[in-house]
């Protein structure tokens, strides 16, 4: 299923994808899996940053970013001494490393625009994602996400899709709260949260909070040298 959506800043777009895409990602070692493209390097860094935070008991997971400004031998060492399962970066330095061939994006399952109309609305630019788009392959999910969505790029984003659905923004929000005791069981409950709410007919916007107690309790004695008493 592809994916357009829609929706204020500060409305939590970014983990959406990043926790989606983590909840169905395989990594398979030197395979790139998911590839999120943005336009600017400060949003590939953050995007990244979120990625590592949200994936840091999955040790086998690796993230990369890259983008412009940087050396791009830096870029290419990296790859060919570990290459990530998940890339992040802006379309001119992805298309000039798998131009190159230091990057192969012939296994990607997932492809992900951030800001896709800044994207799409500058011409060259957009010309980078639609190169970059045809090295993936016909098989994949495409997620788009924007705070705005003009007329005039919402037929460009459809272009790249196949079976689509479009999410604008809801008012109806039902909460999940869940405690469990370890972190592998927050990832096995996401998982089967996230597939009821997809096959569910009815739509809705949900906030999910999960909470492993032991996870807490290191997390508030870092902070404060203080801990919960959960166990």
């Amino acid at each position: 299923m592809d994916v357009i959506c829609q929706a204020k800043s500060g409305m939590g777009k970014t983990a959406v994808f990043v926790l989606s895409t983590l909840q169905q990602i395989d990594p398979v070692p030197g395979q790139v899996s998911a590839l999120v493209l943005c336009h600017t390097r400060e949003l590939a860094y953050q995007i990244c940053h979120e990625f590592e935070r949200f994936s840091t008991y999955l040790p086998d997971l690796k993230v990369a970013v890259f983008y412009g400004g940087v050396n791009i031998k830096v870029h290419k060492d990296l790859l060919k001494n570990e290459c990530p399962q998940i890339v992040v970066g802006t379309p001119g330095r992805i298309l000039a490393l798998a131009r190159e061939k230091n990057l192969s994006l012939k296994n990607v399952r997932h492809f992900v625009l951030d800001e896709c109309d800044k994207m799409l609305e500058s011409l060259d630019m957009r010309k980078d994602v639609q190169d970059i788009f045809k090295l993936t392959p016909h098989d994949k999910q495409v997620m788009m996400f924007s705070a705005t969505l003009s007329k005039e790029i919402r037929p460009v984003c459809k272009k790249f899709m196949q079976d689509v659905i479009s999410h604008g923004q809801y008012y109806l929000i039902r909460s999940l709260f869940f405690i469990l005791p370890t972190f592998p069981e927050v990832f096995s409950c996401l998982n089967a949260v996230v597939s009821s709410i997809f096959t569910s007919d009815r739509v809705s916007v949900y906030v999910l909070l999960f909470i492993c107690p032991i996870l807490l309790n290191n997390l508030l004695m870092s902070w404060s040298g203080v801990g919960t008493g959960l166990e």
